[in-house]
């Protein structure tokens, strides 16, 4: 089976990048213009606000019939309620429906003060059952997750584990699924710092061995300052031909 390869960034509505990377163009093209030049993004507004339907509509419209999502839980399941109660998880769902195929991944981040908690993973991975139009991707900020037992437990469900490299948090490397989610967020410096050639290399060839197990693998920058993740996930592109 052939496996793909999504590269971008974590976000596209930067106004550092206005003058750079959009060369002045309308912001209201910004995302088409992106999209001319990435495969794929992660929306991080979703983690703070709930978006209406008609937004997901107007993303989907405005970008390739290849091109994908990654958007980012809502906060409240994951850092109000602790992944404890899902009853809010339709909600998100119905308005993440105006995406239609162009979702592909829901990306669930838990707060670094959430410890290893069996209970709340099982009960929360039984939920994300009843998402079934994307794949759905944890990204653990505490390092008591990252054993045998979570690991067997996403792998049950076949939910993701994100590799989440930073300078502020530790990175759990297990791969649990055949979705690999990469998260580089500056590995000095988080949010700020550029990866250099030696770093991108390395994850490329790690992608290159993802993608040969029947993997597909999604990688995005989130250290955005200054324009450093366009930088290094259009060097990234390269690398991988």
């Amino acid at each position: 089976m052939n496996r793909r390869i999504f590269i971008g960034t974590s976000g596209w509505n930067y106004a550092e990048w206005r003058d750079g990377f959009y060369g002045g163009i309308p912001q209201r093209e910004w995302l088409a213009f992106y999209a001319r030049h990435f495969n794929a993004v992660e929306v991080n507004a979703t983690f703070y606000h709930h978006q209406r339907k008609s937004t997901f509509e107007h993303w989907r419209e405005q970008t390739p019939a290849d091109f994908v999502f990654a958007i980012k839980g809502h906060r409240y399941l994951t850092h109000i309620k602790r992944l404890a109660e899902t009853s809010s998880l339709q909600l998100s769902r119905d308005a993440a429906a105006g995406l239609g195929g162009k979702l592909a991944v829901v990306l669930w981040q838990t707060p670094r003060s959430l410890h290893k908690d069996m209970a709340r993973l099982e009960g929360f991975a039984q939920a994300l059952a009843a998402w079934p139009e994307a794949r759905h991707v944890l990204e653990f900020r505490h390092a008591s997750w990252f054993d045998d037992a979570v690991a067997d437990c996403l792998q049950r469900h076949r939910i993701g584990n994100c590799l989440s490299d930073a300078a502020d948090w530790p990175m759990w490397d297990a791969v649990s699924a055949d979705l690999v989610y990469l998260r580089l967020h500056g590995h000095a410096c988080t949010y700020v710092s550029l990866y250099d050639e030696d770093e991108l290399a390395g994850w490329a060839g790690r992608v290159r061995a993802w993608l040969t197990e029947s993997r597909d693998v999604h990688v995005y920058f989130d250290n955005t300052a200054a324009g450093a993740a366009l930088h290094n996930a259009q060097r990234l592109k390269e690398m991988l031909g």
